[in-house]
This record gives C-alpha cells, structure tokens and sequence, in this order.
C-alpha cells in the first residue's frame, strides 16, 4: 500500500516536469486524495482476487510479478469504467493516469523482487526455516528430499522419513539417522519434533490407507500436503478447483488464464466491430459483385466444427457455383493436398468474382460476425467441416480445444502450400504456446500474407 500510495505524488511531480500540452490544466495534488482513496479500496479487492498476497517460497518471481500486473490491470479498467459511467476522477490527466499504473508496477515488481533477494538470502544463512517431514520412501518421497534440497533458498529442513510400513513392499529404506518413524507412530512424531508440514509422498494406491494420518496432522496442527502421482501427461496445466466442495483436480492443455482470455474476448469484440464498421463499403461493393457474377445468394452459410466439437453456421461471400456441394465427388481424385481437406488449385466450382475475393480473402469478411456472436474468434484455428473431423486422427483433435479463428499461424505460413500434417501441428504449437502477445503478432503478419496473397487458391 506504501507503494501505492507513493505513486501518486511521483506520478504527478513527473507529469509535471513533461513538456506536453494541457500542462496548464493539472489540477492541484490534494484533489487526488479521492483517487487515491478509490484505488486502495480496490487494491484490496483485486490483490484478494488475483490472491497477490499467497505464499510464493517455492515458486518463481514471475507468477508473482504476473498477478501484480493483472490486479492493476483490473484497477486500471475499473477507474476507466467509473470516468465513462460516473464521470469519477474526469478532471485527472490522461498522462498522469498511465504514469501512475506505470510507476506503481514498477514499484510494486521491484518491490517484491528485492523481498524476494532479501528472503532467500536469509534462508541460505538458515533463518527463516519450515521443517517437513516426507511420509514414503520410495521414488517419490526422494524426489521430493532431492528436489528441495536443490533450492536451498526455499527455506526447507528436512527432518526424515516417516515409514509406511504396510505400503513399502520392495522399496529401498532410507539410513536409519532419516527415519522418524512410522505412519503408527505419526502422533508421537509431530509431538516429539518441530515439523511445520509433512508431505504425503506414497503411490496413489496407498492414499485411502493413510486418510488417518492425514487428519492426525490437521488435529495437531501441522500444515500437510500430498505429492500427486496419478498421471504423468507432458504439457498439461493442472489447477486445483471444487464442486460444492467436493475437491477436484482439472487437467487441460488449453489456454486457462481467465483475465487472459477475457481480454481475447474483449478484444474480439472491439476488433470485429470496428472492422464491421469501417469496411462496411467494402462488404456492399463485394456483395453486390457476388451478386451480379453468378445466380444465388450473396452469403454461403457451411456448418463448422467449433469449440470442443460444438457445430455452427460459418459465414462467407459465396465464391462458388450453387450446385458446389454436389459436385464435390466427382472432383475428390484431383485433390492437391493430403489428409482430409479439400484443396484443388483450378477448382472448376468457382465463379470469376469467387477467384478474386479468395485470392485477396475477402471472402471471409463476413466471419467477424461470427467472432461477435461468440462461435469465433480472430486469431484462433481454421474451423473445419465435420467430414474433414470424422478423418482426424486422435492426435489431432486437440485442435479443436480452442475456439476457432479468422487467421492463425497457418494462414500466416502458406496457407495452401503448407502440408495438412503440418498445418495440424501449426495449430497444436499455437495452443500449447498461446498468449495475446501472439495473437498480435499473427494480426500484423496477417496482413501481408492477405496482400501477397501468400498461398490462396
């Protein structure tokens, strides 16, 4: 809160020192005492949402820096929203406002960082210590000794082993001098020793056996934490959640940052409506050539697999003959791609017009309707058609665990000329590595991928 507070008189010294217009009309600084006020209140709420202030002695700094950023984040949007609704705060300076987050951040990262330095400095010198006791011993429980004992910075003593005695079966036993004793004994042990937390470190079989021990550590007051060995799948992000308080262990390979995602969202929002808006001309110009080029209507409505399988109605420009649809079977043997997709270079289904809008993508204009009904996104993976799906091996169906794109890596890498198995594992790589950092990046290279008209047919 220091930070926070500090920030305000910095921000506004700093702000004016700049040489920029409107310097005149900064008000006096005792009139930020109700801005002021605002953002502590809400500090306090968005550090409890993004649980800013949980414990982070065994993680990184960057989970750390990251919520701070996010809490902010939310102030920021918060004071935006009450200067628009309830014309809070509108005689504060725009530049103050962005030099104040700024400076805040910057206070608060380094703030945390240089605790941090401090703390696990005084942890390598033995202070600030948390003893544990590990309940297994076998290669489990010593990954976890071992793991520990490579970060010495965490502050963790490890008092020894408590056996299970009826669960060791072939497991090696540790030296005697690392042996407090056994699950039996588990009471006499936490009464005899310091033990601030045990953890729980036996195959998964074993867990039902052990509940006891478990509740003998919540009566007595240590912390107790169970090591998970259920499953071992590479990539997966777990998260810890409840239903109505029945625990619950989620496992998923998809983006699960809500603040992340929300802003996708927002952004997707704005994105497409602008984009509705100012080339509004440019849909009537192409619908009106459509028109006049080939009987039919305008739009061409396909049924597309979206999220997780669920169906939807793409639109496009139609840019082929009606009877499209019927004649595909008669062309499948000229296909010029692998894998399921359809892709013919010379397609004899195509009208004049259908040739140029394809060629400079505009035919997908009128899919930032979609993106604003929520069934797509801007950035995302190409939606394809459930035929195309009924064909996917099982590895790539995970493409479809994200919702579906306008552009995406393989628009910006070939489109056509690009392989259908690589063009899978483009998706999968923008999945497993999805930021809105990159989503922008894919934007701007989308746009002369569309100009050179880099691999449309």
């Amino acid at each position: 809160m220091l930070c926070v507070v500090a920030a305000v008189p910095a921000a506004y010294f700093l702000r004016d020192l700049l040489p920029v217009r409107g310097r005149g009309h900064l008000v006096p600084l005792p009139e930020y005492w109700p801005f002021l006020i605002f953002t502590l209140l809400l500090w306090v709420v968005t550090t409890w949402f993004f649980r800013v202030y949980e414990s982070f002695r065994t993680r990184s700094v960057w989970p750390e820096i990251g919520r701070i950023a996010k809490a902010l984040v939310a102030m920021a949007l918060v004071h935006i929203a009450a200067i628009f609704l309830v014309r809070l705060h509108q005689d504060i300076s725009r530049l103050f406002f962005v030099t104040y987050f700024a400076l805040t951040f910057a206070a608060l990262a380094g703030n945390r960082v240089v605790l941090r330095r401090v703390a696990r400095s005084v942890r390598r010198n033995g202070h600030n210590l948390r003893v544990f006791a590990v309940i297994g011993s076998g290669d489990l429980a010593r990954e976890v000794v071992q793991t520990v004992e490579e970060h010495p910075e965490w502050g963790l003593q490890f008092a020894g082993h408590i056996l299970d005695a009826q669960g060791a079966g072939n497991q090696p036993k540790p030296s005697p001098e690392l042996v407090l004793g056994t699950v039996s004994q588990l009471g006499q042990i936490l009464d005899d020793n310091v033990i601030d937390e045990v953890i729980f470190a036996v195959p998964r079989e074993r867990l039902p056996h052990i509940e006891g021990a478990f509740r003998l550590c919540q009566e007595q007051g240590a912390n107790a934490r169970v090591c998970l060995d259920l499953f071992h799948v590479a990539g997966s992000h777990v998260a810890l959640g409840e239903m109505d308080g029945l625990p619950m262990l989620a496992f998923t390979r998809a983006p699960t940052d809500e603040v992340a995602l929300l802003f996708k969202r927002a952004f997707d929002v704005v994105a497409s409506a602008v984009a509705v808006l100012l080339l509004s001309p440019l849909f009537v110009a192409t619908a009106i050539a459509v028109k006049l080029d080939s009987p039919g209507p305008v739009f061409f409505s396909q049924t597309r697999v979206g999220k997780n399988g669920r169906p939807f109605k793409m639109l496009k420009f139609r840019s082929m003959h009606i009877d499209a649809e019927e004649r595909l079977d008669s062309l499948r043997t000229q296909n010029e791609v692998s894998g399921p997709v359809f892709k013919m270079r010379n397609d004899p289904r195509v009208t004049r017009v259908g040739r140029f809008i394809r060629r400079t993508s505009l035919d997908e204009l009128p899919q930032f309707l979609n993106v604003l009904s929520g069934e797509m996104s801007i950035v995302g993976p190409r939606p394809p058609v459930p035929s195309e799906v009924r064909q996917y091996q099982r590895w790539q169906r995970r493409r479809l665990s994200v919702k579906p794109g306008i552009t995406c890596t393989w628009q910006v890498s070939g489109r056509s000329d690009v392989s259908f198995d690589q063009w899978m594992k483009l998706d999968l790589e923008y999945i497993d590595t999805w930021s809105l950092w990159g989503d922008i990046q894919i934007c701007f290279r989308t746009v002369p991928a569309v100009l050179l008209s880099r691999g449309a047919h």
